[in-house]
């Protein structure tokens, strides 16, 4: 295994454990020495990892942005490209800015073969369509309800103007190529519902969680979707 790979290997294992490990353990598993380990474990701190580590507890790899420049060969960056120029074209403001800050930050450590991949991609981002309906509310407050998963209390009306009153329970943001939804479970219908927030006139996040975990939620109205498709292409046998 060359150095760069065991480099990598090495990351992967502390990505992979939720407990401090010992530096036996790691070299181990690596089928090196310790002291190989020792070094392994400086160079990758050198290079921004941040790894924690304790004589006689072990290493452990904390959460925070880690691209050292290794980790992207030229097909994934391209990848990674191409889906934060999608994020510009759709995105609100906020995203906007959040995808240019990202690709100024994965440009910084790309490897110099990857940096070709980056200013001359072979994938490109399709045409933005003809743009979104303004929102009269930002697509920031659904953010910060979905994060907080607090309830929202929301003034929506339907495709035929009718207006009604909404307390909902904020799952997901969807960018569809001509409309933004909000995914929710609305407790005024007992069910998982869809709102275009191009027609939500108002947004209140109550301070009022809702229960359970919202990826469970979520993972219901996937399962929704799914079932759905499922029946939408399957041939009545009548």
């Amino acid at each position: 295994m060359s150095r760069a790979s065991r480099l990598l290997t090495l990351l992967q294992m502390l990505r992979g454990k939720s407990r401090p490990v010992t530096a036996a353990t790691l070299a181990a598993e690596l089928e090196v020495s310790e002291r190989t380990l020792y070094r392994d474990i400086a160079e990758l701190t050198a290079l921004g990892a941040p790894i924690y580590g304790e004589a006689g507890i072990g290493y452990v790899l904390r959460s925070g942005l880690f691209l050292p420049p290794l980790m992207l060969n030229p097909d994934e960056t391209e990848a990674v490209v191409l889906g934060l120029r999608y994020v510009d074209q759709r995105g609100d403001e906020e995203l906007s800015k959040a995808a240019a800050d990202a690709m100024a930050k994965i440009a910084a450590v790309l490897a110099p073969a990857a940096q070709d991949a980056l200013r001359n991609p072979t994938l490109l981002a399709g045409p933005a369509g003809y743009g979104f309906p303004d929102n009269l509310v930002s697509l920031n407050v659904f953010r910060q309800a979905i994060r907080h998963q607090a309830k929202l209390l929301i003034d929506y009306a339907d495709v035929n103007q009718v207006p009604s009153q909404r307390l909902v329970w904020p799952l997901a943001l969807g960018f569809l190529n001509e409309a933004r939804v909000i995914i929710t479970w609305c407790e005024l219908r007992g069910d998982y519902r869809t709102f275009r927030t191009d027609r939500v006139a108002a947004a209140l996040e109550l301070d009022e969680t809702y229960p359970g975990r919202r990826s469970d939620w979520l993972r219901g109205w996937r399962k929704r979707m799914q079932s759905e498709e499922a029946k939408r292409f399957t041939p009545d046998k009548k």
